[in-house]
């Protein structure tokens, strides 16, 4: 019997034996392992360390100091070290897997992983073309594998309460969402130029930095050229290892959306985008605006960033008969406020969230390793990662074409 199997038999005898399962359960601790550790992957391993019965059992990472630091906030003493991920999937000490690396690798090691027998929770975005998706998407459905896709927003208790109200119908028909992003450092630390974290702006020494890495396992399928320190530092400013704006800061709103709302993959979009202002050798847009039409019921939801703007955007829900306001960008939100029409009376529409009414939620990670304990549905699975993956496809599709283009649900295909 494979573990897989033997899980499945557990699951169902729990009811009748739970005091004896309890005692003997297989996966009483789970045992993670952590790809990728730089920025991202470096807050995720935080993250891990602090839920209960898990233990990271195996770090891997082609950057000696980001390894290093995996080892260091693994907080086990044998936990193991390696630099091809291939030898943490052959771990039998691995029971799950979290990936944290640059998008280009996404679709290689999700799929590797479901070979592995691996649980998956995967940094968005979910792939760089739709193809990737696609065979992501059948690999883990043939699978029995727990998938979650990072999206961290879909923890926020008073999102499960917004999503409630919705669900009832206080805000009429909803015919607008409005989401964006927006960020204006200083002109010296231009987005997404730091150095191993957000807030890190020392520039390391290129040949040092050189020796450390395993330059051809960092690009995997992204090409050979010889190594660029600005391509491995700044990779989200190349199309060749991710979506730009569209997978990193569009998807976050839109997923958010797709929660709350449930209306899937849009209908049409037109985007645009354009280096306004931050002309260094990038090649994404540092100005991204997608307009989306869910033709079917009405619907528009517009996605509007500039790194070069001193605003911001809540994520607002506008309906006919009141609009249901965020006090913040997807995966910062804490509150709401309910703000009716002018010629709404009605005396029981609630006017913000409530605190304390709706239980509080597990965090993103607690959900996906609640799920590989219950193998149950992950609330990010890759069901749900097809229509975020899907959606900003669709912006980055508009702006190359500079053109609307339309989603063809029967081919699964943006035209």
């Amino acid at each position: 019997m494979t573990r897989r199997e033997f899980l499945g038999t557990t699951a169902v005898a729990v009811t009748a034996f739970p005091s004896i399962l309890r005692a003997q359960s297989p996966i009483r601790t789970i045992g993670v392992g952590c790809i990728g550790l730089g920025t991202r992957g470096g807050d995720l391993i935080n993250g891990v360390v602090n839920c209960d019965g898990v233990k990271v059992t195996a770090v891997c990472d082609v950057y000696g100091p980001h390894r290093q630091k995996g080892i260091e906030r693994s907080r086990n003493p044998d936990v193991k070290a390696y630099v091809d991920y291939r030898e943490l999937l052959a771990d039998k000490n691995v029971d799950a897997v979290i990936i944290g690396t640059p998008d280009h690798w996404h679709c290689r090691m999700v799929l590797d992983a479901v070979k592995a027998g691996k649980d998956i929770y995967c940094e968005k975005g979910f792939a760089r073309t739709l193809r990737e998706a696609k065979l992501m998407r059948a690999a883990i459905k043939k699978s029995n594998v727990v998938f979650q896709l990072g999206h961290q927003a879909r923890q926020a208790t008073c999102a499960l309460q917004a999503k409630e109200l919705i669900a009832k119908g206080v805000l009429g028909p909803i015919t607008l969402v409005r989401t964006g992003r927006f960020g204006n450092n200083e002109p010296s630390r231009p987005i997404w130029r730091w150095y191993g974290y957000y807030s890190h702006w020392e520039h390391p020494d290129p040949a040092t930095v050189a020796k450390e890495v395993r330059w051809p396992l960092w690009l995997g399928d992204a090409g050979r050229i010889p190594f660029n320190e600005r391509h491995f530092w700044h990779w989200r400013c190349y199309w060749r290892y991710g979506t730009g704006q569209a997978g990193d800061l569009l998807s976050h709103e839109l997923d958010f959306v797709q929660y709350l709302l449930g209306h899937g993959i849009p209908d049409t979009c037109y985007c645009a985008g354009l280096n306004a202002l931050l002309k260094d050798d990038r090649e994404v847009p540092d100005t991204w605006n997608a307009i989306y039409e869910h033709e079917k019921i009405g619907r528009t939801v517009t996605f509007s960033a500039s790194m070069n703007a001193t605003t911001m955007q809540p994520v607002e829900i506008c309906g006919k008969e009141a609009t249901l306001k965020f006090d913040g960008i997807a995966h910062d939100v804490t509150d709401f406020s309910v703000i009716p029409a002018r010629f709404n009376e009605r005396k029981d529409l609630p006017k913000r969230y409530a605190r304390g009414q709706t239980p509080q939620q597990p965090n993103h990670l607690e959900d996906f390793f609640n799920c590989v304990r219950s193998r149950g549905r992950a609330k990010c699975d890759v069901d749900e990662a097809f229509v975020e993956c899907a959606t900003y496809l669709m912006s980055v599709e508009s702006h190359r074409a500079k053109r609307l283009v339309r989603w063809n649900a029967a081919r699964e295909e943006i035209v």
